[in-house]
């Protein structure tokens, strides 16, 4: 006898802040659904410190069944849409999911912004923490040009800039390009 195959997965676009709610009503109707979150220490205006825990794609929840069952997932609040091509939705790959849960499991995982050439980033971390440049180069580490203007006022106008190669990780993305 075979088995009967196994419903599949899909990612599930949600409205922003809803993942959570969105993961409750899927149990309360039985739609198998897994929702990758990460863990974060933020500091309040009032200095107090709480920790988080967070979506690791937020407005995505990635839920499991068959397509007969579609509707349903649709109904629920703050389900915007199922994830697709524009005209059918797409399945994603057991084996990637269970690969995702793994190693969610193993690792400590948080996102981060894909930095693109020519964006303004700001180190977050290290001994230049809060200089802020430009990313010119991608290799290994990436390359930020950083303009030192507030630090070297005295030394020639040509000399108010260096490059130093600096971990991805330690880079924060602020959002507008040259």
């Amino acid at each position: 006898m075979s088995e009967a195959p196994q419903p599949d997965w899909y990612a599930i676009y949600t409205r922003p802040s809803h993942e959570k709610s969105v993961v409750k009503h899927f149990a309360a109707r039985e739609i198998e659904c897994y929702l990758p979150s990460y863990r974060t220490t933020r500091r309040w205006k009032n200095r107090c410190k709480v920790e988080l825990e967070l979506p690791l794609f937020p407005s995505y929840v990635f839920a499991r069944f068959p397509w007969c069952r579609h509707v349903n997932v649709l109904e629920v609040p703050s389900v915007v849409s199922i994830v697709g091509n524009g005209r059918e939705a797409l399945p994603l790959r057991h084996s990637e999911i269970q690969s995702l849960r793994a190693g969610l499991d193993l690792r400590r995982a948080e996102p981060h912004p894909n930095l693109q050439i020519g964006e303004r980033a700001r180190i977050a971390r290290g001994p230049l923490e809060g200089l802020e440049g430009i990313v010119v180069r991608r290799s290994n580490g990436l390359r930020v040009v950083l303009s030192l203007q507030q630090i070297i006022r005295s030394v020639a106008a040509e000399m108010r800039s260096v490059a130093v190669e600096v971990e991805e990780c330690d880079l924060e993305l602020l959002g507008n390009r040259i």
